[in-house]
């Protein structure tokens, strides 16, 4: 163990931790207030259902997802929550300032929800780099992103006035293309033929995939949770019907594209979720239950096409490591979604602009790539703390690991079966 490096981390994780928290409650301090009794608070407690299942998807969804690392189980569910923790409240305050009446900023169970939904991207983006990246690096980047993020959301929705209720392109291929740009600056070359705990384990496995069930079952809620209520009951039904048709697909391509026909649980994990990405941008669109499930099925079939062929390319040729494949759940169906949302605007010509969802689409790939650039710039100065390449994937680097000792009657019954031998 390199005992520099942990040392190092003992002064630079807690100092950063609490100079940001005490950062946040001053801005807190000064710009965040309640909102009024009068404007109807109540009112705004109607979707704190939408919100708890948003919540439990930001915490046990992404995090456990991330846990097929079978030495980096710890660090997948524990930095998800500390990322977490940090981008609800910086995300509060970076979206509040756009909605600023006219120096302060009015929360809600609305405010909380979007709060949550910039979070996520930064746990997209985390994905990308997972195992590679010291908690002093993730609180850096969530702050950077957060930020960049809210510029690129308001310019979507108050200025393109695109449809994007689940957010395929302003959360999915956002996170998904920052983080990517993130993992090309802080590409290493001593990882390019892998790492001995890079991959996974039977229970580490497991546990991923109770992260993939907790995201299935709520995602109709993401996609319909800040929809206009006439709106919400239309995105939970095409939200519903992508899912289990992309499902379907992803069990069936999944079992084509290996040898001998098995099926991949990294394909499982992660393929079936495309469908409530790919869907998110016209979720609330007339498209017909068909044209759901339609989406769906081409977010399956992409999907696992990705995990199986493109990650490996984009690694080689791009020196893109993509340690969750985030590109082949959130990249490609998001931007699916954002094309199915074109197709959607053209053919309701009277609600919204096809240019404007081709230009949304567009500003969120470019905005994405330029801010993870940047922000991979920042993360790579070497007084932040990453990981050196022997001790990437490796939960002991940050964590005590408790020391599983062997059961006293084990050791009875071996020299019990050694005497029986001998005799």
């Amino acid at each position: 163990m390199n005992t520099g490096f942990t040392s190092n981390m003992r002064i630079k994780l807690p100092v950063l931790a609490i100079f940001l928290e005490l950062a946040i409650i001053v801005l807190f301090g000064v710009f965040v207030k309640y909102t009024p009794v009068d404007e109807s608070r109540t009112a705004d407690l109607h979707l704190y259902p939408y919100f708890q299942d948003v919540h439990v998807m930001i915490f046990i969804g992404f995090g456990f997802l991330m846990t097929f690392l079978k030495k980096y189980g710890f660090s997948s569910v524990g930095f998800n929550m500390l990322i977490a923790a940090l981008g609800l409240q910086w995300g509060t305050l970076m979206q509040g300032f756009w909605h600023m009446r006219p120096n302060e900023i009015f929360i809600g169970i609305k405010s909380i929800i979007n709060a949550d939904f910039s979070t996520a991207t930064v746990l997209i983006s985390f994905g990308a780099v997972l195992g590679k990246t010291s908690p002093v690096q993730m609180l850096i980047m969530a702050i950077f992103e957060i930020t960049i993020f809210a510029c690129n959301e308001h310019l979507v929705v108050k200025v393109f006035r695109a449809a994007d209720t689940g957010a395929s392109m302003t959360i999915h291929v956002f996170g998904a293309y920052f983080g990517l740009a993130v993992s090309r600056l802080l590409y290493r070359p001593g990882l390019k033929n892998g790492h001995e705990n890079e991959g996974s384990a039977y229970h580490s496995d497991m546990f991923a995939m109770i992260g993939t069930l907790f995201l299935w079952l709520f995602w109709p809620t993401f996609n319909s949770a800040i929809a206009a209520p006439e709106d919400q009951h239309r995105a939970i039904m095409n939200t519903y019907f992508s899912l289990a048709a992309c499902t379907l697909t992803a069990f069936a391509f999944s079992s084509l594209v290996e040898k001998r026909g098995k099926l991949d649980m990294v394909h499982i994990q992660n393929a079936t979720l495309a469908g409530g990405v790919a869907v998110g941008s016209c979720a609330d669109l007339e498209i017909q239950p068909f044209g759901a499930m339609l989406i769906g099925c081409i977010a399956g079939i992409i999907s696992v096409l990705g995990f199986k062929y493109l990650t490996p390319l984009i690694a080689t040729f791009l020196r893109i490591q993509d340690t969750c494949g985030v590109h082949n759940l959130h990249g490609l169906p998001g931007i699916l979604g954002g094309i199915a949302s074109i197709i959607a605007a053209a053919v309701q010509v009277n609600r919204i602009s096809p240019g404007m969802q081709a230009a949304a689409l567009g500003c969120s790939i470019g905005i994405a790539l330029v801010g993870g650039a940047f922000t991979g710039l920042i993360l790579s100065l070497p007084f932040l703390g990453q990981p050196p390449d022997q001790l990437c994937y490796d939960d002991s680097v940050y964590w005590e690991i408790p020391v599983e000792e062997e059961p006293e009657n084990n050791s009875h019954q071996e020299h019990h079966n050694k005497l029986s031998l001998d005799a």
